[in-house]
């Protein structure tokens, strides 16, 4: 990348995708085909992702822990299986193609809209728990986090909607927690793909200050507004990534 031109681009999608990935996920629907667009390889565009987005999602996770919104030991467990699961994608995607598991993307995206957008029970308030917090991070932990490692967008909207429906969360809470759990997968996705030597690291720097003051204030609206602003903007990040794939598989076929 050898254009000031598309290193300011590069910039201002990171920091909109670290603003909506702060509030409701699906970042990597902006940062992915901008790097795509960029010239990079598929794996190098997966690949340099996580290494833009680990400073939004770190930034946004600090930011909750300092408010109190994070219980770290509570989540420790449900850290790990994420790490654990993270990894197993991360090396299965530098092995395989994608193309199976992006086909069930916006099926499984689409429902969850469905769920938050006519669902009473998606609100600030918490909820009644229909699953406990290990059987959580081994479902929800291991296969979200896999699903980040492997391909990405949308792994925040996947999170917070676990914690909601599963765990009875409250919006500003879910939320804050999902950072937490992003925050390892990219991290740990990071760490492989480093191993892998898949990252363009002149391209993840120019990124990176834009994925930190899009997740500044995305969290502090977060606290601010809370279920408000998160819901509608949940269910339409939801649709968008679903019509994204589709539309990416119509123009593949």
């Amino acid at each position: 990348m050898d254009s000031p031109e598309i290193a300011l681009i590069l910039f201002g999608l990171a920091l909109l995708a670290g603003f909506v990935d702060a509030i409701a996920g699906g970042g990597g629907l902006i940062t992915i085909p901008a790097l795509l667009w960029a010239g990079l390889s598929p794996v190098e565009s997966l690949a340099t992702n996580k290494a833009q987005a680990v400073f939004g999602s770190g930034s946004a996770t600090i930011h909750f822990m300092r408010k109190g919104m994070i219980e770290p030991r509570g989540a420790a467990f449900t850290v790990a299986c994420t790490f654990v699961g993270a990894a197993l994608g991360a090396i299965l995607v530098q092995q395989i193609d994608s193309a199976a598991l992006q086909r069930l993307i916006p099926i499984l995206l689409v429902g969850f809209a469905l769920y938050f957008l006519f669902s009473p029970r998606v609100s600030d308030l918490d909820s009644h728990q229909r699953l406990s917090t290990p059987a959580f991070a081994m479902t929800v932990g291991v296969g979200v986090g896999f699903y980040d490692g492997f391909f990405g967008p949308g792994t925040g909207t996947f999170f917070a909607m676990g914690y909601v429906a599963l765990l009875g969360y409250n919006m500003r809470r879910a939320t804050a927690h999902t950072k937490l759990l992003n925050f390892t997968s990219n991290l740990t996705a990071l760490t492989f793909f480093m191993i892998g030597g898949h990252v363009v690291w002149i391209v993840a720097a120019s990124m990176a200050l834009g994925q930190l003051l899009g997740a500044w204030l995305g969290s502090h609206l977060v606290l601010k507004h809370g279920a408000v602003l998160v819901r509608p903007i949940l269910v339409v990040s939801s649709v968008l990534i679903s019509l994204k794939i589709l539309l990416d598989q119509f123009n593949g076929a």
